[in-house]
């Protein structure tokens, strides 16, 4: 029982603080090891709707995007996205 109210809670807050970004986008992805992983990801962002440009860098472990002027996408949705395709990430600064 403890498990579902943790889980629970765990969801609500990601609901309270998913923040929707606009402009540019970096995300550090530690976990690329190979090109396939900067092909994969490429594909997963060049397929969002708001997206107006992907950069995936193998040598600095990043994904970085650059969101369409007038829309946005959630912290959340763009994490979700790149642990989809097996990766943790982090959004932050360059």
């Amino acid at each position: 029982m403890k498990s579902k109210l943790f889980f629970g809670v765990l969801f609500l807050t990601s609901l309270v603080f998913a923040k929707p970004l606009t402009g540019e986008v970096h995300v550090k992805v530690p976990g690329m090891v190979c090109s396939f992983c900067v092909q994969g990801l490429t594909k997963v962002f060049k397929k969002q709707e708001a997206v107006e440009q992907v950069h995936v860098s193998l040598e600095g472990k990043f994904v970085h995007l650059v969101i369409k002027k007038d829309q946005s996408m959630d912290s959340d949705k763009i994490l979700n996205l790149i642990k989809d395709a097996g990766y943790e990430g982090q959004i932050g600064e360059k």
